[in-house]
């Protein structure tokens, strides 16, 4: 897993497979090799680093049904972009749960430090614009958060 240049003349890339990692300097550079596996997750971690609280992730992820995990980011908000589909974010702040629904076009903001899972009715596609540094995740079984409905 590696950051790289992107070049002038550089073909489009995926960015469900490709994400593009926005840094400091107004930089953006795709993320060559990134898997969601703890190994890279921990190595793009400490490559963007130096980044701080302004590095921010550029993904879209498609989908359907119940999301496994909830998630934080502690250094920033998070903005989610529904492309296509019904999703619904569903938020957790002090055991109150928030239910935001989105359709195509439609957009919502995760505070920085709020656990959010998403869930996704019939096949759906979203654009997450992501502050990374520090996120966690948790298993959506067996946890406070537990029921997202």
């Amino acid at each position: 897993m590696r950051l790289v240049d992107h070049e002038r003349n550089a073909p489009a890339m995926d960015l469900r497979t490709t994400p593009v990692h926005l840094g400091l300097g107004s930089s953006a550079k795709p993320v060559e090799g990134f898997a969601w596996d703890p190994d890279v997750l921990h190595a793009y971690s400490a490559l963007v680093a130096a980044d701080g609280a302004e590095g921010r992730m550029v993904m879209i992820f498609d989908g359907e049904g119940r999301g496994e995990h909830w998630e934080s980011h502690p250094a920033g908000d998070e903005l989610v972009v529904s492309l296509s589909g019904s999703v619904t974010i569903t938020r957790d702040v002090d055991g109150v749960r928030d239910h935001v629904r989105l359709g195509p076009g439609e957009a919502t903001v995760n505070p920085a430090g709020v656990w959010h899972a998403v869930d996704m009715e019939g096949p759906a596609s979203v654009l997450a614009i992501t502050a990374t540094l520090g996120t966690e995740h948790r298993p959506r079984t067996g946890t406070r958060a537990e029921d997202a409905s």
